[in-house]
């Protein structure tokens, strides 16, 4: 038991995650590093591509529902090569929050630099 846990602690952090399920906590670093490596124009087209689809999602979840619960919350993804959402991890529970997790999935993103390419969408209304 002992060598299992010495091989974990000494494991590629990427390949512990895509071997153990991940969780918000997991998923959440993994984003941020990923999009951090993005820069230049593709970090502009990474963030285009994110607005573009925060406000496709904000229009289904909303048309129509007035919203009542106005509380930030992140949606976390994971992207395949071709910039699918493959898995996502939300921090929130707002129905908007439950509804844009929802909208997302299996959506096209972007294409990543990498895959699995980790990315957010974090929404808060009073920043």
């Amino acid at each position: 038991m002992q060598m299992l846990i010495a091989a974990l602690l000494l494991a590629d952090p990427q390949s512990v995650s895509a071997s153990a399920p991940l969780d918000y906590s997991d998923a959440k670093p993994l984003a941020t590093r990923d999009e951090a490596s993005v820069t230049g124009t593709a970090h502009t087209a990474m963030l285009a591509a994110q607005q573009t689809l925060l406000d496709a999602g904000v229009v289904e979840c909303s048309l129509g529902k007035p919203q009542k619960d106005f509380s930030a919350f992140t949606v976390v993804m994971r992207l395949d090569a071709d910039g699918r959402v493959q898995q996502t991890w939300r921090q929130g529970s707002s129905p908007l929050a439950i509804c844009l997790q929802r909208y997302v999935r299996d959506k096209r993103v972007f294409v990543p630099p990498k895959a699995p390419f980790y990315t957010a969408l974090e929404i808060s209304f009073t920043k």
